[in-house]
């Protein structure tokens, strides 16, 4: 038997055989899993936080960690460091287990050198980055550092730079996963940017290039950790969080839920499950929910709920570019990504952030495998100086791109509203959906009947004796001859007009045709995105 020095690690002592090293090895192991002190312990507890460790059981099946390079320690001198090496050096790195499915997972730990990256430790990052890829599996990343370690100066940046060149490498072919439980600065911030969604904790979780001290030295703008880049400011402003919670617990069950949703990399499907919510199912409130008047809003969450399975769906990015939906639900037990205009805020339009929340949606779901729902009730793009000067042409193109761009089965359905160049870039058949389905109160128009009367019959209403009474005939006249259910039916753009009822059965058998559809894009090194 051999004692372990407290400070430093090192044996006393060399064991003098096999069970002595053996329990060695056990002592050390049991320091290393312990961490640098119960004091630090208690002070990560006091903010409202858990160990690496703790979150690491959250996330993963019950005892199907298997730990990676638990013993590794810094090799770094100067600035005292060469007098506390602890094991791990500040971030935990492994695999195991989500519902039965290998992930990787990589946690820092706050309670050493305050979860900084030194060298030792971005190695470890970047090994268990190549370990995941190379075995095809998602990657989940447990943020709670303080940046880089300083005293280990260049060095340290440059372990940022294989993380980020890993990040890259790593896209579209694993799902990555960044989840926020404590600060992140600087440099550090670019990381999870790079991966496919990242989660916040209320409170707890900040992220930023430059913190409140650097902005009031440079702006003279005073403003908090959490006003600057909490999680709501993420949530709701700036768009970099998808997802938000208020404790650890929470959002590490919902990271495990969305790993349920999604496929271990982009040579699978994302798993199928049974479903006991019949396919054939009619949706009658459907009829009641959607008003025939095109200027009355409604709840386009309401109709989700009645189509997909068991009315459950998760919705990404929910608080930011409300105008638009972006949700991973299961139709018949597969899973769809569902693309829709919500008539609750700006009408549904199209503006420069919904149109980045959803070809980034698309995207993501194109790569993973998931095949895309497009509900459309679209008035248009919005206008204004702000969205023209703010690049809603270059914005917009963006979803187009993506659309066009996705191989993945790919079905519409027009409820109501689908008026000019929003209608096209909404995945309609002329930018390659598979199959176009349209209400009885569709309008598939160039624009509202009200814009096209006053335009095309301006000089008749106003030759007229009665302006107003000559706009409401022409209003009228147009809406019967170019905007009735069936006329883009009638000449092949809508697949069928359906009974809005039996929409879940419809989507159901088109899913199942659709399954094996095959299409490759031409042959190339990668396109030139609009950005």
């Amino acid at each position: 038997m051999t004692v372990l020095e407290e400070t430093t690690g090192e044996p006393t002592g060399e064991p003098t055989d096999a069970r002595g090293r053996v329990a060695e090895l056990h002592d050390i192991r049991a320091q290393a899993v312990a961490g640098p002190s119960e004091k630090a312990t208690k002070a990560q507890h006091a903010k409202g936080k858990l160990t690496a460790r703790e979150r690491i059981e959250l996330l993963l099946d019950p005892g199907s960690f298997q730990e990676v390079e638990q013993l590794r320690r810094h090799r770094a001198t100067g600035f005292g460091l060469e007098a506390k090496k602890p094991y791990t050096d500040g971030v935990i790195t492994g695999w195991g287990t989500v519902e039965g499915r290998t992930v990787f997972v990589y946690a820092h730990d706050f309670r050493i050198f305050g979860g900084a990256l030194g060298e030792a430790h971005a190695t470890k990052i970047h090994k268990i980055m190549d370990m995941a890829i190379a075995a095809g599996a998602p990657l989940v990343s447990l943020n709670d550092g303080a940046g880089a370690r300083i005293q280990e100066g260049v060095s340290a940046l440059a372990g940022y730079g294989g993380i980020f060149q890993r990040n890259t490498k790593a896209s579209g072919v694993i799902p990555q996963i960044s989840v926020m439980l404590g600060p992140c600065a600087g440099g550090a911030a670019y990381s999870p940017a790079l991966t496919d969604f990242v989660f916040m904790v209320r409170e707890t979780s900040q992220m930023f290039i430059t913190g409140p001290d650097v902005v009031k030295a440079v702006t003279g703008e005073e403003i908090t950790q959490n006003g600057l880049g909490g999680a709501d400011v993420h949530a709701e402003t700036s768009g970099v969080c998808h997802f938000a919670y208020d404790d650890e617990e929470t959002c590490i069950a919902e990271v495990r839920y969305l790993l349920s949703l999604l496929p271990q990399n982009n040579r699978e499907n994302p798993p199928r499950t049974e479903c006991s919510d019949p396919a054939d199912r009619r949706s009658d409130v459907l009829l009641d929910l959607v008003p025939a008047d095109g200027n009355r809003p409604y709840d386009m969450t309401k109709v989700i709920e009645e189509i997909v399975d068991d009315g459950e769906y998760l919705e990404v990015h929910e608080r930011w570019a409300r105008n638009i939906i972006c949700a991973l639900a299961r139709i018949d037990g597969q899973v769809v990504g569902i693309v829709a205009n919500q008539p609750q805020v700006l009408a549904g339009v199209l503006d420069i952030e919904a149109s980045e929340k959803a070809a980034r949606f698309v995207q993501m779901c194109d790569a993973f495998n998931v095949p895309i729902m497009t509900f459309l009730d679209v008035p248009g793009f919005l206008p204004g100086v702000d969205q023209e000067h703010g690049g809603i042409i270059r914005h917009g193109a963006k979803l187009l791109y993506a659309y066009c761009n996705a191989t993945v089965p790919r079905i519409s359905l027009i409820l109501r509203k689908a008026y000019g160049g929003a209608y096209i870039v909404m995945d309609s058949q002329s930018i390659g959906a598979d199959l176009t389905y349209a209400w009885p109160t569709n309008e598939i128009a160039v624009m509202g009947a009200e814009g096209a009367a006053n335009v095309i019959f301006r000089r008749q209403i106003a030759e007229a004796e009665d302006p107003e009474a000559m706009r409401a005939r022409m209003v009228k006249e147009y809406k019967s001859e170019l905007m009735h259910p069936y006329y883009a039916a009638e000449r092949g753009l809508v697949d069928d007009v359906i009974d809005p009822a039996e929409t879940r059965e419809v989507l159901v058998k088109s899913l199942a045709m659709l399954q094996s559809k095959h299409a490759d894009l031409p042959s190339r090194k990668h396109g030139n995105p609009p950005q």
